[in-house]
């Protein structure tokens, strides 16, 4: 039986409303599609994620979980009713000062649960701010920015953000789209709805392995008058195919016959919103023939296993190899010869799993057909990319495609591939009428890309002194059923496997296999988290072998200035992995004995501390990786930075924008952004691998210097001289003379801009060779942590307790960013080592699927060593990816030193923590 509309009347924001609503309408889709307070955001609707915080008669509630019918006569606040005008609320106002908000798709629902909290409790603890705020989730800051922000607002101890004015670059300032995210004006993929759109709906595959037909489907459209349209692979304009390589296009819009995961797109279904929602899978004429799914390692290696894709032999997508130092190296394929090994060995095995992404914006979007041109408004980390990808569905030139990005509720990596955008863009094109889609929580978990499981393989030695004489590392990576960053994982492993340590003799090789499970893709490493926890523990390892002080093992083999690297690259500057280390050192040798002592008394709690240590090169691997960024100053002297690199909650929109004001030598506020529109700036390559930074923000600075220098030979002017911004005008001296410039005598260009500049860098790296010999990379970050645990030796229970982080950036163009950029990191190393394990089928939910909260977060110290990077933005490197990296090493390391015995599969989960301990009682385990 269908409920009829009725009227519901409640106030929202001090105003009265009625709206037509079924009684068991969700509220958040009222007060979103109804009444288009879009500032309350939809994560889950399932009450676990907290994005949909209102308050409800003065008490926080999960609108997704509160039917229309019991709001009546209600009072709603939301996000769009708590600040006064343009005004901030002092809460607001501390989010912004303290960068509580990254991405921003949590903020609305924090700032309702902390101005919860505050007017039950206005002199809050720590705690009590944890506790009140635990069932909102976030993703991207590790809740320690949060919680600053609403214990400023509560005793005001502001120690966050400073003002825009001086020089930018190496100050915290507020974020520049800060005050969108903390007002919910920003506007994510769901949240424009154009008018006449229609929706979209993609029926995936139940199955991991199947073979299917689909016939007649004209009885659905006489039951369903809502539905418009039900596209099959034949529906597809251009190349029914998409990948991140151009050569590897192997994932298909629509599966055409053949599904090879549970969440394989099978067809799309195109009408209104209600009538594609209540369309059952089980009513569509799609037979499923299932298949034995190859699911793990072993079966996809198995002499005898199915093949996923018949072009890929023994399910190998690829390999990644590096060798150096070995007097005999190994042809491809052939049985392993022996390396060079020093008196004292080290050997074991790691196994990690599959980790969902868990960004709280599911992804989502629409297109639109303009003419002979498509136009996709979504959320993504690569609008250029995108629009390659699509041009190619639709057989249009890329000239014809304009991809509009959204603000980004958390990518991580995971919005690089492709999700709403092609499919969309085909029912867009096909109809010519908007077409929007919105993954629900369960499909973005069912059908889109994860971390690589690895299995690990290691084996180092080194002399009786301590120094590395070779390491070996075989890496089998589950790539799932398609292809997706793959090779770049199989690349980047063997030149990142060694650590940041010298070691003369390596062989690694990597290997990115095809098994029955969902793409694995990029998430924060590339794989180099993967290989982190294999070299620390055999750093470990070996330490306790020669009886030196792990920090000191560490310290001692750490890579410098004009050491070669792995493939043969001599690092010429920026090598800060020895003086992250010297920075732990008396936190080390302090923490460790207090943890000794502890341990000595206690039988059942224990304690430990562990290290980690990483380097990430910064970038694309071994191939050209451009941006080109443009500025732009109109009459009035307002400067607009085109930039075509994503913010997906990092910060870069504000670290350019600094880099931007101290090139040009001109205001903060006197700058403007247009951001990742491929009609208005050009490519500043895809959001990834911790290179906007470093690669944009040196664009940037060269558009600026182009842009100064303009005005300099203008206003005839040597390099040192000052420019000072008048209205319509521009002030320019130095020592010896000064001029003043009236912009509105100048032409401007289409844009309206009278002054441009332009800069493209392009960081040089070189091809590897067969040996994997070479330069990847201009440049690499460094860093080391430190991790206090406490466990529980009955009940197998793990509890980080502190984490101290060295990270060398080159140079914080922006202080409070990095460090939260490192809270969130160590959050997501912490889930990654404790928590996270995502299973096909199981773990589609934000429920059972554990990622860390606000009471999972340990006390967090961060130590930013800045080694001047020359070819960086003021001397600027990454972030982003370093932050995550060496977290689960250290947690594992700290684990062994609390338990006296090694864990080998992660997440080290509480059984698997307790069965490592019996197993070491009994003498059954490995070491």
């Amino acid at each position: 039986m269908t409920l009829a509309l009725e009227p519901i009347t409640f106030s929202v924001n001090g105003e009265s409303v009625t709206v037509l609503a079924k009684p068991v309408t969700r509220l958040t889709d009222v007060l979103r599609d109804s009444l288009g307070l879009t500032g309350t955001k939809v994560g889950c609707e399932a009450g676990d994620c907290g994005s949909c915080t209102i308050l409800m008669d003065g008490a926080q509630v999960c609108a997704c979980m509160i039917p229309a019918a019991q709001a009546a006569g209600s009072n709603i606040e939301t996000i769009e009713g708590l600040a006064t005008g343009e005004e901030l609320t002092f809460l607001q106002s501390a989010f912004h000062r303290h960068g509580a908000a990254q991405c921003g798709i949590c903020s609305p629902g924090m700032l309702m649960a902390a101005t919860d909290l505050l007017r039950q409790n206005s002199r809050p603890t720590r705690r009590e701010v944890e506790d009140a705020m635990g069932g909102v989730l976030c993703r991207c800051t590790g809740y320690v920015k949060i919680v600053d922000a609403v214990m400023d607002a509560a005793y005001g101890t502001d120690t966050g953000a400073v003002g825009q004015s001086g020089m930018a670059v190496g100050a915290s300032l507020a974020k520049v789209d800060g005050i969108e995210k903390l007002t919910g004006a920003e506007k994510f993929g769901a949240d424009v709805i154009p008018e006449g759109a229609l929706a979209l709906r993609i029926v995936r595959s139940p199955f991991a392995s199947a073979s299917f037909s689909v016939s007649d489907l004209r009885p659905l459209f006489k039951k369903y008058p809502g539905l418009v349209r039900v596209l099959s692979a034949v529906d597809i304009p251009g190349r029914n195919g998409y990948g991140i390589y151009p050569e590897i296009k192997d994932q298909p819009v629509l599966a055409r016959n053949v599904a090879r995961y549970r969440g394989d797109a099978i067809l799309a279904l195109v009408g209104d919103a209600e009538t594609i929602r209540i369309i059952a899978d089980d009513e569509l004429p799609v037979t499923y023939y299932p298949a034995d799914p190859v699911i793990g390692l072993d079966a996809a290696l198995h002499k005898n296993a199915a093949t996923i894709q018949k072009a890929y032999e023994g399910n190998i997508l690829t390999r990644g190899y590096v060798c150096k130092g070995k007097e005999d190296p190994n042809e491809r394929g052939e049985k392993p010869k022996p390396i060079d090994e020093g008196p004292i060995v080290a050997e074991a095995t790691w196994q990690t799993s599959f980790v969902e992404h868990a960004y709280i914006e599911p992804e989502a979007g629409f297109a639109r057909r303009v003419g002979d041109r498509i136009e996709i408004t979504a959320a993504t980390q690569a609008p250029y990319m995108d629009r390659e990808e699509i041009a190619a569905v639709l057989d249009v030139e890329p000239a014809q495609v304009r991809i509009i990005p959204t603000a980004c509720g958390g990518g991580f990596g995971g919005k690089l591939d492709v999700s709403v955008q092609p499919i969309i863009a085909v029912a867009a094109w096909l109809l010519d009428q908007p077409v929007r889609c919105v993954y629900t929580r369960p499909e973005s978990m069912a059908a889109t890309t994860k971390r690589h499981p690895a299995r690990l393989q290691a084996r180092a030695s080194c002399d009786e002194q301590g120094l590395l004489t070779s390491y070996e590392l075989q890496g089998d990576f589950i790539t799932g059923a398609y292809a997706s960053w793959g090779p770049t994982v199989a690349d980047r492993v063997p030149i990142h496997a060694t650590g940041p340590y010298r070691v003369p003799v390596v062989e690694v090789e990597s290997t990115a296999v095809l098994t029955n499970e969902p793409p694995a893709g990029a998430f924060r490493g590339f794989g180099v988290p993967q290989c982190a926890i294999a070299h620390e523990g055999i750093m470990d390892m070996l330490a306790e072998k020669t009886r030196i002080d792990p920090l000191e093992f560490r310290l001692l083999n750490a890579i410098r200035v004009g050491d070669e690297t792995a493939t043969g690259q001599v690092l010429d500057a920026s090598v800060g992995i020895d003086k992250c280390l010297e920075a732990l050192r008396p936190y080390w040798s302090k923490a460790r004995g207090q943890a000794d002592m502890f341990n000595e008394r206690s039988r059942r709690r224990r304690l430990g501390v562990g290290l980690g240590c990483m380097w990430y090169g910064c970038g694309n691997t071994s191939i050209s990786n451009p941006s080109t960024i443009r500025v732009g100053m109109d009459a009035t002297g307002m400067v607009t930075l085109y930039s075509g690199a994503v913010d997906i909650g990092q910060g870069v929109s504000t670290i350019l924008t600094q880099i931007c004001a101290d090139a040009i030598g001109v205001p903060v506020t006197s700058i403007r952004l247009v951001t990742g529109d491929t009609d208005l700036t050009a490519d500043a390559g895809k959001t990834s691998a911790s290179r906007q930074t470093f690669i944009s923000g040196r664009a940037t600075q060269l558009a600026a210097e182009d842009m100064r220098a303009k005005i300099l030979r203008l206003a005839n002017v040597g390099p040192h001289g000052l420019i000072e911004v008048e209205p319509d005008a521009l002030f320019v001296r130095d020592v010896h003379s000064q001029r003043r410039i009236e912009l509105n005598t100048l032409s401007p260009d289409e844009q309206g801009n009278v002054l441009t500049g332009e800069g493209t860098f392009d960081p040089p790296t070189t091809p590897l060779d067969d040996d994997g010999q070479g330069s990847p990379y201009a440049t690499y970050a460094f860093a080391a942590q430190m991790a206090e645990i406490e466990a529980d030796l009955d009940l197998g229970t793990v509890k980080v307790r502190r984490v101290v982080a060295a990270h060398d950036v080159g140079r914080a163009i922006n202080p409070i960013q990095v460090e939260g950029q490192i809270h969130g990191g160590i959050a997501q190393g912490l889930g990654m080592a404790l928590m996270e394990e995502y299973v096909p089928g199981r773990s589609e939910n934000l429920h059972d699927y554990l990622i860390p909260t606000f009471g999972d977060m340990p006390d967090i110290e961060i130590m930013i060593i800045e080694e001047h990077e020359p070819l960086g933005p003021f001397g600027a490197k990454g972030i982003g990816e370093p932050a995550l990296i060496p977290t689960a090493p250290a947690i594992l390391g700290a684990i062994s030193h609390a338990i006296g015995t090694r864990i080998y599969q992660v997440p080290a989960t509480p059984d698997r923590v307790r069965a490592a301990i019996l197993a070491a009682r009994t003498g059954s385990g490995r070491d």
